[in-house]
């Protein structure tokens, strides 16, 4: 179980920063509703820029504690827990707007990542 959490790990942080920096204007076919950008989707959420940000920073940090915790376990389990806790927003967001559910299964899928890694970490 540990070398799946240690992917789930890299796989989350990977993920995470993929849509946070290198697809953070772009389209996408898992935003919510009808965004066409990230700015976009936590309008659609009715969500203040501001908020976006936040997210935004802990997202990262809880992806890169993901990464570090490799090195250094001890920064998993509390990485891991942020993350779970931001995939139940990500995942309630979702739900707010009635999205699909091939639009909430990313964030359902990186929530029960993050549940495995603090889990199993």
């Amino acid at each position: 179980m540990d070398i799946v959490a240690k992917v789930f790990q890299v796989i989350i942080a990977l993920g995470i920063v993929n849509v946070w920096i290198f697809r953070y204007s772009k389209a996408t076919q898992w935003r919510g509703g009808n965004a066409q950008n990230l700015m976009d989707e936590f309008a659609t959420y009715g969500l203040p820029f501001w908020f976006m940000m936040f997210i935004g920073v802990l997202k990262i940090g809880a992806a890169l504690g993901l990464v570090v915790g490799l090195l250094f376990p001890a920064l998993t389990p509390p990485s891991a827990f942020m993350m779970s806790a931001l995939m139940v927003g990500a995942v309630a967001m979702h739900v707010k707007v009635r999205d699909s559910l091939k639009k909430s299964l990313p964030a359902a899928i990186m929530l029960f990542m993050s549940l495995f890694v603090l889990v199993f970490s």
